[in-house]
């Protein structure tokens, strides 16, 4: 007879964990540093220590993490800095932890969310923000990076300039039967 009070109990105290949030709800980190303001539909932060620009800028997001949370910040920028503010309320977080977990999220979703959930259930905690970023890292993908962009440059170059392209795309048309 006490095991059903008891059960009643259990029932009763967790019955409100798949009820939605109300819409009066405000969402703050436990730093206390970034807060939801229903009237603009932002996140905001009034720490000085945590606005935009406070750690690294976009070419250490294209170390971390490569070139995709590099192009989400230069074409994207109001996206990206509310989702930065929107994990550091939830996760109580700094602003730099919170960017390089969002440029590792851009990067691979995927791998992301596999790393976070074995974080969960005990697996090593991986240091994002810290990744990439040994100066013999840093080196490297500098090197390989100037490489990459003289490669494709001299390749787009020469085909502007010695028409390699037109001559390609003409060749591609009589092979198709398209023109004369």
């Amino acid at each position: 007879m006490i095991a059903f009070p008891i059960q009643l109990l259990l029932l009763c105290s967790t019955s409100f964990a798949f009820a939605p949030i109300a819409n009066n709800a405000v969402f703050t980190s436990n730093l206390e540093a970034v807060r939801f303001d229903k009237t603009s539909n932002l996140w905001i932060t009034d720490d000085p220590e945590e606005k935009d620009g406070s750690s690294y800028g976009p070419i250490g997001s294209l170390y971390r993490a490569g070139p995709k949370p590099f192009l989400s910040r230069i074409f994207n920028a109001q996206t990206y800095d509310q989702a930065v503010l929107k994990y550091m309320a939830q996760d109580g977080c700094s602003r730099i932890e919170a960017q390089a977990n969002m440029d590792a999220f851009l990067e691979n979703p995927q791998d992301w969310a596999y790393q976070k959930t074995c974080e969960k259930n005990g697996a090593y905690v991986k240091d994002y923000v810290n990744a990439n970023m040994s100066p013999k890292q840093v080196t490297l993908s500098t090197v390989w990076g100037i490489g990459v962009v003289y490669f494709f440059g001299s390749l787009i170059y020469n085909g502007i300039t010695q028409g390699m392209l037109v001559g390609s795309f003409h060749r591609t048309m009589e092979l198709l039967g398209v023109g004369n």
